[in-house]
């Protein structure tokens, strides 16, 4: 993910930091010295948001490891100031693993739950609504209400939260994935709309929360776009990745200036390049990058020193849609597509879309055969 750092790798999964996580920090920071004047009132609130946000990973491990069970790799999980993200190789292919897979993150969270709510009765017995209601509670009990509240809102069927993972698991047992994804995502997106009645009330009206404004918008953008993967995935079938990708393409090496890109580019119509030292793929040069070069370092900078390292790569024989899935949409960077490690081909938004307007064509009944003319001896 862009804009994010990563700040180690555990249980064989890189974890990573959004560059906005810091900016919320700060300004957890600010607002705790500013509002009871003391830096060990800041501390405190660091402590707090910190131990939130290393829920929030234990959640997010609770999924990666899930998927793990049922042979699905996790790339990365990035804290974000909403929550953390777990990027999963693909989805999995049954409902049931999938109920489990998103049930999984609450389980951690009711288990840490139980952890802090032991604490509590251990050392400060039962707790009552007095407790609650105290203007300063330990920290360990304010983890307990965390924690509780995140099993809460994350089992909101709300597509695509957990709670909205689970209920298109349970639809997909009864009907087509598609259509469940459909169902789920509208519920979703029907949520959306309340949680941001709720948040308008929060600034207008002096009740609610205006929080959830944003946690709405979220939610209506997220069950969108996966709706649209699932559609995406629906129409391409069981298609290959060699059946639509780019077989006639150049490719540039690390020593290369950028002129040589700039000289292909003038030359025919490929805009971005992976570039292959030694026969292994190395990294991407996209337009954007190549443009941002030029003006910073001029033509003679080398492609190594401009290009993108941090990519995906295809298997020719992989699922296009397995491919596709965590990069739809026109925007994202071309796949560099391998056979037994060599490069064999480019995945490219515009040759996908010619694949699925193809196949559009062929599916389409016109009444002709579909035998090839028989031309003239």
């Amino acid at each position: 993910m862009k804009w994010s750092v990563r700040i180690g790798r555990f249980a064989g999964i890189e974890v990573r930091l959004h560059a906005t996580f810091l900016l919320v920090l700060g300004f957890v920071i600010a607002s705790e010295v500013m509002g009871r004047g003391s830096v060990w009132a800041a501390m405190d609130g660091v402590v707090f948001f910190c131990s939130v946000f290393a829920c929030v990973l234990l959640h997010e491990f609770g999924h990666a490891l899930a998927a793990a069970r049922y042979g699905i790799r996790t790339h990365d999980i990035t804290l974000l100031p909403i929550g953390g993200v777990a990027r999963l190789e693909r989805m999995p292919d049954r409902p049931q693993q999938e109920f489990w897979v998103a049930l999984a993150g609450p389980a951690v969270n009711v288990v840490i739950a139980g952890v802090f709510f032991a604490w509590m009765l251990a050392n400060h017995g039962v707790i009552g609504w007095d407790d609650l209601e105290a203007e300063s509670l330990p920290l360990s009990l304010r983890l307990l209400l965390v924690n509780v509240t995140l099993v809460v809102f994350n089992l909101v069927p709300a597509f695509p939260m957990d709670g909205g993972r689970v209920l298109r698991a349970l639809l997909a047992l009864r009907m087509d994935y598609s259509r469940a994804t459909r169902i789920a995502a509208t519920l979703g997106q029907v949520i959306a709309v309340l949680f941001a009645f709720v948040g308008l009330m929060g600034i207008f009206g002096g009740m609610g929360n205006p929080l959830l404004l944003f946690i709405a918008l979220f939610v209506w953008i997220a069950a969108r776009q996966e709706a649209g993967v699932v559609e995406l995935r629906s129409q391409l079938g069981g298609a290959r990745v060699r059946d639509a990708m780019l077989t006639s393409y150049w490719t540039l090496a690390p020593a290369d200036p950028l002129a040589r890109a700039v000289d292909l580019v003038m030359a025919g119509s490929q805009q971005d390049f992976p570039v292959v030292d030694e026969l292994r793929v190395v990294g991407i040069l996209t337009r954007k990058r190549l443009l941002g070069a030029l003006s910073e370092s001029g033509r003679w900078t080398p492609v190594g020193a401009s290009m993108n390292r941090e990519f995906v790569v295809a298997d020719a024989d992989g699922l296009l849609s397995a491919a596709l899935q965590s990069r739809s949409g026109p925007t994202f960077e071309p796949i560099p597509v391998l056979h037994r490690g060599v490069l064999v081909g480019l995945l490219t938004w515009d040759n996908v879309s010619d694949y699925m307007l193809i196949q559009a064509a062929l599916r389409r009944p016109s009444g002709r055969s579909e035998m090839p003319p028989v031309l003239p001896a």
